[in-house]
């Protein structure tokens, strides 16, 4: 969909179970529906169980398809007249009306950006200045003097946002919402389900989730946290956690990361330094009501690092699983409100 500049690991939660039919027990058993397709440059898959008269009712498949056609078509920077691209064109001072979605988008993104300080949604011109190409590995280290003279001509604290729609106080600032449109897509389409009575659900847009209710037999969603420190191709599950009714996100960067000069980076950039993160965390699962939050969240904490990202989650009170490099081996802590979830 967009610049990718912080795509989740989107292998790092995974389903134990996925059945790619119709199925269920018997007449008066819950039956299962199984939609997928192809959105924001990824895949979606969603679940639905419920009565067979009633799913026999519906036909979701045009609705999940426009719905997301919609979002891709504000948000996309590749589609040329989209939402976004529109606004990124604007000169300072100029107030743009926007959509619903957009604003939803864009009113959590500076959220979340003022609040962690480590997600910034107007990145794009500094991760230009990286060079990265379509390979999503940078071609150039920018210099010191020109790291500084960028950081100053980004930031959310430059976005304007009121009832009239949206402007940017300086010329050249551009919006990227590569760590929040999945997650909101994902929302979107949960509410489409529920606003159908439909509230035993599984939406997966990219490797990020959302779920709701129970599966047949009133058995509990059950999603697998991934072993971060495997072979290449080689997929073993860490941590196993029934999240209620929650998105679930993870970023990381034990899959996503690159050398240059001798030096290895992973593929998330402070905006407060300018440069690659070079923490130790690997791993950062969020769980949120919103699928949203919790993948503009995972992204953030991921860049902070282990000690700061703990800070965060036991402030916010924010249920987050964590797993870090150490020289004994990897180490894991959970907040004591990702607990319940184990």
């Amino acid at each position: 969909m967009n610049r990718v500049f912080h795509p989740q690991a989107l292998i790092a939660i995974f389903f134990l179970t996925l059945t790619l039919l119709i199925s269920g027990c018997g007449k008066n058993e819950p039956q299962e529906l199984y939609l997928e397709g192809k959105t924001m440059g990824t895949t979606y898959h969603i679940k639905v169980f419920a009565e067979q008269e009633k799913l026999a009712s519906l036909n979701l498949l045009p609705e999940v398809t426009q719905l997301l056609k919609d979002i891709n078509l504000s948000m996309s920077t590749y589609i040329k007249d989209s939402e976004i691209n529109q606004f990124n064109r604007l000169p300072a001072g100029e107030v743009m009306p926007i959509s619903s979605d957009f604003r939803a988008v864009v009113s959590e993104s500076i959220r979340l950006g003022k609040s962690t300080k480590t997600l910034d949604v107007t990145m794009g011109p500094l991760i230009d200045l990286w060079g990265f190409g379509p390979d999503k590995k940078p071609t150039k280290r920018p210099t010191n003097e020109a790291l500084l003279a960028m950081i100053a001509k980004i930031g959310v604290d430059k976005l304007i946002l009121t009832d009239q729609g949206l402007a940017k106080s300086i010329d050249g600032l551009a919006l990227s919402f590569s760590a929040t449109a999945k997650g909101y897509g994902i929302d979107k389409v949960a509410e489409l389900l529920e606003s159908h009575g439909l509230m035993n659900y599984m939406v997966e847009i990219g490797g990020e989730l959302r779920v709701s209710g129970k599966k047949p037999n009133d058995l509990d969603w059950r999603i697998a946290i991934e072993q971060p420190d495997t072979e290449l191709g080689v997929r073993k599950v860490h941590k196993v956690l029934a999240p209620g009714n929650n998105g679930i996100a993870t970023s990381g960067d034990y899959r996503i990361f690159y050398e240059m000069e001798g030096v290895t980076y992973s593929h998330l950039i402070d905006p407060v330094t300018g440069m690659p993160s070079r923490h130790d965390l690997v791993s950062v699962t969020v769980l949120h009501p919103s699928a949203m939050t919790a993948d503009g969240l995972a992204t953030a904490l991921t860049v902070m690092g282990m000690e700061k990202a703990k800070a965060y989650a036991q402030e916010h009170d924010l249920p987050v699983y964590l797993i870090a490099k150490s020289e004994d081996g990897l180490v894991t802590y959970s907040s004591p409100a990702f607990k319940p979830y184990l």
